[in-house]
């Protein structure tokens, strides 16, 4: 009980140093840190306020949406209570039975609150009345309205844009936790599912990726975090796709692809970051929204292929089994790109999978011909 319980507390430490040292988390956040940044600089996130408040937690924005209304009641409050006392209204100044106030029933700084609350909130309990004897009095009530405007509408106009954040429709487009690298239209391919878990669809998609790592040049120079495009595609493409079921992504492991050199003996040994990029708009909103995440080599799999999700019933319909969605299944691989078509090299055979129970694979006579993008020809058991 001893040791599982460490073993755990190790695994945790583990992925909290992994989870610290990624660019980019799964969920596709960015984590970087700025350091030695002037003050001068940081002004300008003042001067542009309102993207600043936006990047906000909703803590924070709920936070300062209340102190924002409850010190203008307070500061106008105060403001209300001078023109009381200057009038000698107030309660403690024993004005005559015959004297006329500036406003009605203000008589103290709780009353002025009150008074100011209703008058920026445009309440209006007519207890507490201002009177036309004061001209400072009317030019305080007009300057008090055009500044609650003002607050309410840059307020509601924050909670508006903050609930319609193009980012939030990017929280139903689900990425595969691991990445496989097997065999793919006779070519060695890394591959990865993505899927939309809405009915609306993206529209106008453009897939690409990132490799991120440190690499030296001719010259001596380490370049840290160098960038290198990784190109994705499907069968019919990779630019406007029909973003309808789950696809896979594919990238095809050529001489010109940095994971050329790599072996499955090499692979968990290499240092890089693949960060994915899946770019659209959606169709209701016409908001554009970035997907991302990122892979390590610790979770791209070699010899692997993810196990088929989508089905086609006898009624005429397709339908999508999500708990198969991040699944693989072992698959005979080459143990290096370029020994793909040498049929001298070396095949590696993985023993370990996930059991599909749901799906079985049914056999096509002429493979070669099958051309759809995503779909895969399966029979479900019955």
């Amino acid at each position: 009980m001893t040791s599982t319980l460490s073993q755990r507390f190790r695994d945790y430490l583990e992925e909290r140093r992994i989870h610290r040292n990624r660019l980019v988390t799964k969920d596709g956040h960015c984590n970087i840190e700025f350091g030695n940044v002037r003050y001068s600089n940081r002004f300008a996130y003042l001067l542009d306020l309102w993207t600043t408040i936006l990047e906000f937690r909703w803590t924070v924005v709920l936070s300062l949406f209340t102190a924002a209304f409850l010190f203008s009641w307070f500061i106008f409050g105060l403001i209300w209570f001078w023109i009381a006392h200057d009038n000698g209204d107030l309660w403690w100044q024993n004005p005559p039975a015959d004297h006329n106030p500036c406003v009605i029933s203000v008589v103290g700084l709780t009353t002025a609150f009150l008074f100011s609350f209703t008058s920026q909130m445009t309440i209006g309990y007519s207890i507490r009345v201002i009177t036309p004897l004061c001209p400072g009095a009317i030019i305080v009530l007009v300057i008090q309205t055009l500044i609650a405007t003002l607050v309410r509408s840059f307020w509601c106009g924050v909670v508006i844009a903050k609930m319609a954040l193009p980012k939030k429709r990017a929280k139903t487009i689900n990425f595969s936790k691991m990445a496989v690298i097997c065999p793919r239209n006779d070519a060695l391919c890394l591959q990865i599912r993505v899927a939309n878990l809405r009915k609306s669809l993206l529209v106008g998609n453009q897939i690409y990726g990132k490799l991120l790592r440190t690499t030296v040049t001719p010259e001596g120079d380490t370049i840290i975090m160098d960038q290198i495009s990784i190109d994705f595609m499907v069968d019919a493409g990779k630019d406007n796709l029909f973003f309808v079921c789950p696809m896979t992504l594919y990238h095809e492991i050529d001489k010109t692809s940095p994971f050329f050199e790599m072996t499955v003996n090499t692979l968990q040994q290499q240092e890089f970051e693949l960060v994915v990029f899946l770019d659209g708009t959606d169709e209701f909103t016409n908001f554009s929204c970035q997907v991302r995440t990122s892979y390590i080599p610790r979770e791209i799999m070699w010899g692997y292929e993810f196990l088929p999700i989508i089905s086609h019933s006898k009624e005429g319909t397709f339908s999508v089994d999500f708990s198969e969605f991040s699944k693989v299944m072992p698959v005979t691989t080459p143990h290096c790109a370029d020994c793909f078509n040498n049929e001298k090299a070396h095949y590696y055979e993985p023993r370990d999978g996930s059991d599909n129970p749901v799906f079985e694979a049914s056999e096509i006579p002429n493979q070669e011909e099958q051309t759809s993008v995503n779909f895969r020809t399966v029979r479900k058991k019955s």
